[in-house]
């Protein structure tokens, strides 16, 4: 690994060498503290109190839990980052966050007073919609403590092939009752993402979690659990001023004492009132203690007990230094904080949501020596805490980085498929194909949840190879299906069965560009039913505007003799409502080439964005595709394709113009059953085009395009431009509708609403069961008997 810039802001660069300059005073760093604490209060404190009424709901803001992360933010942004260094707040800090950005010049004041508001700072960091925010979205608690893990394993992927920049750290900033998010322990287990010494993780150890106390035994399980991963372990437990007071007469005693209580004891005395703090704080206690503390009065004594690590710059300073020494293994510090510090509310077990009072806001003005008409002022330019922080801002304050650079990528990558493929297995061939081209195939890296094998990677593993940041022998050598060749120049990342990190990781590869200068094709393989495990992380990935290639195979009622634990219904609908990823099901495997080189092409493209290709094990004769081909063309075809939807066959011409029409309308592994019901259909004298629709999600956004214009204008909306409105007109327009899908009815169910056809979506709208294909699709009414019936149906 290489090594870390050298980033604290109290050395200089000199010619890329580090030389020893003067650090700022502790009295600067404690007037920033006191200010951004202050500006984090009346950010939310404005929120709630100066803007007009949110429509009879809390506008919130989480003041208590800023206030824990003044001391560990100031610290960091005054007194450690450096330009290359990456960190996800906590979600409750932004707050926090935003203060420090505005005292360093990175936001104006109208920011400041817009929290939570409409166009303004989000209640949670959001590279995508806060003007200061670069490095991750954090919110939904989890994923932004692990997106730094996966941004330093995408980081180690890219310097073992690129020449990048010199290396920062990777810090997330976690709040300790956020630990017990699931997906953050299947982070930290999988062996892909080991031996990362870029990587810091900093918990908010303020002992409180929205509706309780966090238990001492947990924080202990929670250190040993860290250790056992083989991460570095450390803690700002203690400030200096309680320090030296263990070092006096009884000391060792006190210390004892306070180790030794639980969170809830430590929590009950910082919360009592202060005549009472020494009376609960002695209460069977060594008589020792109350030797210590025999010159320290009632005030005294509740900042004593509240000195915390975590609010203290030299103990936290220390606390970096000892991580920044760790370069083969990440580290967490565990800094105690007092959720509320320096507020009324301070320790309060319900202060998670409480708001100051108006009166409570003046009078933590006043002690700032702040009035109404300068509360919101920068630090006199040419004082100590005004240099500074202009000079902090000089150097972190974020640049919009460059546009992705547009890649070439074809139009197809495969020739001729075989008479009969499945998409999961055309999908195969077509990622070995692609490793042909070789500056674009470069730029993929595959990923799957120990699913590699029964996504049909063998192929593409067989040719790149499984990356490892050190090369391992291949213990079973040549003449193996799969040859598992693992080194640093491997082009395929294999994690464990985690669905989380498969989406966790999937985000920041997509976002190589953006966090580390060079632009990946990311391409990840999980079964179909499981995208729903790891629905968050996905969701968060495309939040965070990243790009990335989502292939969920086999999928549906089709993978009959699975049994309805690993039959997906619902997961088209999921691609078809999620913003940022272009949902496709094709059925044929030319229409697959198009729709994921497109998919490809796409990832740079200025208004691009993800790919998600649900596949089937199901072959699937090609004829019918390839007739349609000869009939269209092929740029019309394609064209078609991309767009969402084709004529895949038209009725037969000997119907005669007066034949009653119902148009059939299929996506994905059912086709051969629509076809077949096309034409038993025609037997009956009834005419019945048959559309496949590679894309739904293409065609609602067609249409939604046009009604959306439309209002904009005060036009009438003309469906028939739409593509969806040429699609279906083409295949005769006022004719009743019958959509059949290998996932939740509903998921096609609007497609004739548009164009006022009548609509018989039919659909696997229950769990399913073990079985044959026929038996399942039999017990479902998608045989082609069952079609054509609905289909007559529809007519009457």
């Amino acid at each position: 690994m290489a090594a870390r810039e050298p980033s604290r802001t109290g050395d200089r660069m000199v010619d890329g060498n580090r030389t020893e300059g003067a650090r700022t005073s502790a009295e600067v760093l404690d007037a920033i503290a006191a200010r951004v604490h202050w500006l984090a209060m009346r950010i939310v404190d404005a929120a709630n109190h100066d803007r007009p009424d949110a429509g009879g709901i809390q506008v919130g803001g989480h003041q208590a839990s800023s206030a824990s992360m003044v001391g560990i933010m100031t610290s960091l942004w005054f007194d450690l980052l450096g330009r290359e260094d990456k960190v996800a707040v906590k979600p409750h800090a932004s707050p926090v966050y935003h203060a420090i950005k505005y005292l360093t010049g990175e936001i104006d004041r109208t920011w400041l007073t817009r929290l939570r508001a409409f166009g303004g700072l989000q209640a949670y960091p959001s590279r995508t919609k806060d003007p200061d925010v670069a490095d991750f979205s954090t919110g939904s608690v989890g994923h932004g403590a692990v997106a730094p893990l996966f941004a330093a394993a995408t980081h180690r992927y890219l310097q073992s092939r690129f020449e990048l920049g010199p290396a920062g750290r990777f810090i997330a900033l976690v709040g300790d009752a956020e630990l017990d998010e699931g997906n953050v322990w299947e982070a930290i287990a999988d062996p892909a993402l080991q031996g990362l010494g870029q990587v810091t993780w900093v918990v908010d150890l303020n002992r409180q979690s929205l509706d309780r106390v966090v238990p001492e035994m947990k924080v202990r399980r929670l250190e040993a659990m860290f250790a056992a991963s083989g991460w570095h372990v450390t803690e700002a437990k203690w400030g200096r001023h309680i320090e030296a007071r263990f070092a006096t007469e009884g000391g060792e005693a006190l210390r004892r004492r306070l180790d030794e209580m639980s969170n809830e004891e430590y929590q009950s005395i910082v919360a009592a009132p202060r005549g009472e703090v020494r009376t609960r704080l002695l209460a069977g206690a060594d008589p020792a203690v109350k030797a210590a503390l025999v010159d320290v009065d009632d005030a005294g004594l509740w900042g004593l007990v509240t000195d915390l690590g975590g609010h203290d710059h030299a103990v936290l300073a220390e606390a970096w230094a000892a991580c920044d020494a760790e370069t083969g293994r990440p580290s967490v510090v565990f800094a105690y904080t007092l959720k509320g510090w320096g507020l009324p509310i301070a320790g309060d077990p319900l202060n998670h949501s409480a708001l100051l009072s108006t009166a409570q806001i003046d009078e933590l003005r006043a002690r700032n020596g702040l009035t109404p008409d300068t509360e919101w002022d920068h630090f006199d330019p040419a004082s100590g805490p005004g240099r500074w922080c202009a000079a902090v801002g000089e150097r972190l304050n974020n640049r919009p980085p460059p546009p992705r650079p547009r890649l070439q990528v074809p139009a197809a990558v495969g020739g001729r498929p075989p008479a009969s493929v499945s998409t999961q297995e055309a999908f195969g061939r077509l990622l070995t194909s692609l490793a042909r081209h070789e500056e674009l195939a470069r730029r993929v890296v595959t990923l799957s949840p120990d699913v590699s094998v029964s996504t049909n990677l063998g192929g593409w593993i067989n040719k790149v190879g499984v990356f490892r940041a050190e090369a391992a022998p291949d213990w079973f050598g040549e003449g193996q299906l799969l040859r598992w060749r693992e080194s640093p120049r491997g082009q395929h990342i294999e994690l464990g069965i985690s669905e989380m990190n498969l989406f966790g990781m999937l985000a920041q590869l997509g976002l190589a560009h953006e966090h580390h200068g060079e632009v990946l094709l990311p391409i990840g393989t999980v079964y179909d039913p499981f995208v729903c495990r790891g629905l968050d992380a996905l969701v968060y990935g495309a939040y965070n505007a990243s790009r990335f290639v989502v292939v969920g195979t086999p999928s549906g009622a089709t993978l009959a003799p699975e049994g309805g634990a690993h039959q997906s219904g619902i997961t088209a609908s999921i691609g078809l409502e999620l913003p940022g990823v272009t949902f496709a099901e094709p059925a044929y495997a030319r229409a697959l080439d198009w729709l994921l080189c497109d998919g490809l092409d796409r990832l740079t493209a200025p208004d691009g964005d993800s790919l998600y290709l649900r596949l089937t094990t199901r072959p699937v004769d090609q004829t019918p595709f390839e007739t349609a081909l000869h009939r269209l063309g092929e740029e019309a075809l394609r064209a078609a394709v991309l767009a969402g939807g084709y004529l895949l066959r038209p009725a037969p011409d000997d119907l005669g113009s007066d034949a009653p029409v119902v148009r059939l309308v299929g996506s994905g592994a059912v086709l051969p059953e629509v076809l077949a019901a096309s034409e038993l259909l025609a037997g009956e004298g009834v005419a019945a085009p048959v559309i496949d629709v590679t894309s739904a999600d293409r065609l609602y956004r067609s249409w939604q395009h046009e009604l959306r214009a439309t209002a904009a204008s005060a036009r009438t909306p003309d469906v028939a431009a739409t593509t969806l409105g040429r699609l279906l007109d083409g295949a005769g327009g006022g004719a009743p509708v019958v959509t059949v899908h290998d996932a939740a009815s509903h998921a096609l169910a609007w497609l004739g609403g548009p164009v006022g056809a009548s609509t018989v979506a039919i659909g696997f709208d229950e769990f399913g069961q073990s079985g044959s294909i026929e038996e399942i699709y039999g017990h479902l009414g998608w045989l082609p008997e069952q079609i054509a019936t609905a289909a007559l149906g529809a007519l009457r």
